[in-house]
């Protein structure tokens, strides 16, 4: 079995941001939403890998191979092209939760937005809330 890549690291968050966020722009906003993130879930923020800000975290075992392991209830990263929030679960019964959220691209189980302002912050909250919510009823709470 491949060992997994991203697992959580000691790395400074706040240096990650100032060394990684390629505009002030998206520093500031990183700055916001690890604010708004850590104030909401009351979980410290944590580096996950090179580039993942994570909050709490659970442990999942995979119902098609034989991986498991940890992994943050929710987090984002300020990559290049955009934000990257990992606040959504992907399950289609919570795609009524987006419809509300504002100016933003979606990946498999991730959202893309281009700025803070762009999305409706009680929108993400609610995403956030409903997140951790099913992660934690789906998998062992850790």
């Amino acid at each position: 079995m491949a060992k997994i890549k991203t697992t959580e690291t000691s790395a400074n968050v706040e240096e990650f941001i100032n060394s990684f966020a390629d505009t002030e722009q998206k520093r500031k906003d990183s700055f916001e939403l690890l604010k708004l993130i850590q104030d909401f879930t009351g979980f410290e923020p944590k580096m996950w890998g090179p580039s993942i800000i994570g909050f709490g975290k659970y442990h999942y075992k995979s119902e098609r191979s034989s991986q498991e392991g940890d992994w943050p209830l929710v987090g984002f990263s300020p990559r290049k092209a955009a934000i990257s929030l990992y606040v959504y679960t992907g399950n289609p019964k919570h795609e009524y939760l987006l419809k509300d959220l504002g100016k933003y691209k979606m990946g498999k189980a991730c959202i893309y937005i281009k700025k803070l302002s762009d999305i409706d912050q009680d929108v993400l909250k609610n995403l956030i809330k409903e997140t951790i919510h099913f992660m934690q009823s789906k998998y062992e709470k850790h």
